[in-house]
């Protein structure tokens, strides 16, 4: 990290959305049901860094990056771009913003137009933000298309004549076009061949050191946040259970829940894989989220005060906050039996 100061910051941000509306609700008079999508995320990205977002499908983690972009608007909170809350920008603010921070979309083959060519592409993303003078964009687009690894007569061709790998290369390209500050990587490599991830990975850290990027990296997979990022948010049920350093977290996480995911993540190595079940009950429904701690039906360290109590992220040390009234209390004696 190259700063103290966050260069986006989210502050209480929830989101709903809405959910099915029965025939016998609308007789009895009842609102529809509401999708708790996010509830009251509170995070902080410093510049320079990369922060990873995990957690399992359907924890918001792709919900919260569409706010952070403001491709969706938060019901309440505010997401802040260096302190001025996105919401609030004047048109010519939210023009510079959508600059500053770019978004690159999980499938590279339903986010290039597939009646456009590489070059008309990048072309596109020059020409709306006026980066560069007509006359200087054909040799910025073979600058972009060196800077991500492909050949230069990639300009000519279409998307569908590139492997999934490529494309997302220049989805990343298109991406750059604008000279952004902030990336928000959504599932970035999932939709590709897993000999062709880490390919991908490697070229996002050697542009983030390249051209003093800040990274948002949502995944899923454990063993590639790891790799990239500086520090880790766990996600479950649309709120953030744990942010820490990335090593504290792989080493010694201080949730129930993000110690859950690391015992469920697969273990190369048939002598250390755990037989063991991670987690236990089932997932709460996001239509009607329980009172106290969302994880309290799965947790195997659930005690009174988490049912009827929703824990906030607090301090644990060594840069690590938890959400859990466990390690709020220290409870030496439960955190042991980890």
């Amino acid at each position: 990290m190259s700063s103290t100061i966050p260069i986006i910051s989210v502050d209480g941000v929830t989101k709903r959305f809405s959910g099915p509306f029965s025939l016998s609700r609308r007789l009895a008079g009842k609102p529809p049901l509401a999708v708790h999508a996010l509830s009251d995320v509170t995070l902080e990205v410093y510049r320079g860094e990369t922060l990873g977002i995990v957690g399992e499908s359907g924890c918001g983690k792709s919900t919260l990056a569409r706010c952070l972009v403001r491709l969706l608007d938060p019901d309440s909170g505010a997401v802040r771009f260096e302190g001025k809350d996105i919401a609030q920008l004047k048109p010519g603010e939210r023009r510079g913003f959508n600059r500053r921070v770019q978004m690159i979309f999980q499938d590279p083959y339903s986010s290039l137009n597939p009646r456009m060519t590489v070059s008309q592409v990048l072309s596109e993303a020059l020409s709306v933000h006026k980066m560069r003078p007509k006359a200087e964009i054909p040799g910025r687009i073979a600058e972009l298309l060196e800077l991500v690894r492909l050949p230069q007569d990639a300009a000519a061709r279409y998307p569908h004549e590139f492997s999934g790998g490529q494309r997302q290369r220049i989805g990343i390209a298109r991406a750059l076009a604008v000279e952004p500050e902030v990336i928000v990587a959504d599932e970035l490599v999932s939709a590709l061949d897993v000999s062709v991830q880490a390919q991908v990975v490697n070229l996002l850290l050697q542009l983030q050191d390249q051209l003093h990027l800040t990274v948002i990296f949502v995944a899923h997979d454990l063993r590639l946040v790891r790799h990239i990022s500086h520090r880790v948010a766990v996600m479950y049920l649309g709120q953030v259970m744990e942010i820490s350093p990335s090593e504290a977290l792989f080493t010694s996480p201080r949730h129930p829940y993000s110690k859950a995911l690391l015992d469920a993540a697969p273990e190369l190595d048939p002598s250390r894989r755990n037989r063991t079940a991670a987690t236990r009950g089932e997932l709460p429904s996001p239509l009607d989220l329980p009172l106290g701690c969302p994880f309290a039906s799965r947790c195997p360290h659930v005690f009174e005060r988490c049912i009827v109590e929703r824990p906030v992220l607090t301090p644990r040390g060594h840069g690590q906050s938890a959400a859990c009234h466990l390690t709020g209390f220290g409870a030496p004696e439960r955190l042991a039996q980890w």
